[in-house]
């Protein structure tokens, strides 16, 4: 097994390799307006610090659960941040209308080409240091990571099995999968916070759809007991939506007895105090990182 740590990249997340790679080519091509996005935090984070690296100004919409941890983060950054509630609002006509309000660009949390390629590079890089694999597990929320790593699959080790992985309390991606359609599902209550979508992304979703062998769902407590797992036995701090891949594995859900299998681990954003109730038993019943 290789796991790729993710937390260890600059704002504690893969986001940060798709939200510079497109403030970046925006920024290059001219494009003099702020750019904006909804996004649970990590997304948000990275967005905020690729704005600020390139020399703009980030928006971001919050659900008001997010953690606060990672909120004080985003403003940390320089990025204004605008709450609102992800059970009873649409982000996507949120998102929309304060670009239009403002003149902003929208930078997709994982809806947008740019987004996915520099997501993608997750992927490139681990296969550069590890080798071909045999097995390689995502987690899958919005869908920009894994289109991205499935894309860079297919191209550098085609043999290699890509799977995603999501939480069963929102199983869009993997409805999906099972009946060959973009399908929406009610959004439960998870410890994945980063992983509650309602529906695959429109562009993410054909990627996904030709790209990925396989998506699967795991529980909250078989989220926690991978974060236990990498904290315990790796001294590796991850957030519950970026143990979801491991849970798959260490849960038995994937077949991979004798063969090389790459994990990535997407995210390490949890504070403290938050981290330390979920491992102990405390904020594994439905509640948000």
């Amino acid at each position: 097994m290789v796991l790729k740590a993710e937390g260890l990249q600059r704002a504690g997340a893969f986001k940060f390799r798709g939200a510079y790679n497109a403030v970046r080519a925006l920024v290059e091509a001219g494009s003099p307006a702020g750019v904006c996005a909804a996004s649970s935090g990590n997304h948000a984070q990275a967005l905020a610090l690729a704005a600020r690296l390139c020399g703009t100004h980030a928006v971001i919409l919050m659900p008001h659960d997010a953690p606060p941890s990672k909120r004080a983060a985003t403003e940390s950054y320089g990025a204004e941040v605008i709450g609102f509630d992800r059970y009873c609002e649409d982000r996507e006509q949120l998102q929309a209308g304060l670009a239009a309000e403002r003149g902003l660009h929208v930078v997709h949390p994982y809806d947008d080409p740019l987004v996915m390629a520099g997501a993608g590079t997750t992927a490139l890089e681990l296969l550069q240091d590890a080798g071909d694999l045999d097995v390689l597990l995502v987690p899958v929320g919005g869908g920009g990571l894994i289109a991205g790593c499935a894309t860079v699959a297919a191209s550098l080790a085609p043999s290699t099995r890509v799977v995603g992985v999501e939480p069963r309390a929102s199983p869009d991606v993997a409805r999906s999968k099972l009946s060959g359609r973009r399908e929406r599902v009610s959004v439960g209550r998870t410890i994945a916070d980063g992983q509650q979508l309602p529906a695959p992304g429109e562009r993410t979703w054909p990627v996904i759809d030709a790209l990925v062998d396989e998506v699967l769902t795991v529980s909250d407590e078989q989220i926690v007991t991978a974060m236990t797992f990498l904290f315990e036995r790796l001294k590796v701090v991850a957030e519950p939506s970026g143990a979801s891949a491991l849970a798959a594995l260490l849960a038995g859900a994937v077949p991979a007895r004798g063969g090389r299998v790459g994990v990535v681990l997407s995210g390490a954003n949890v504070d403290a105090a938050r981290f330390a109730a979920i491992v102990s038993g405390a904020g594994a019943r439905g509640t948000h990182d």
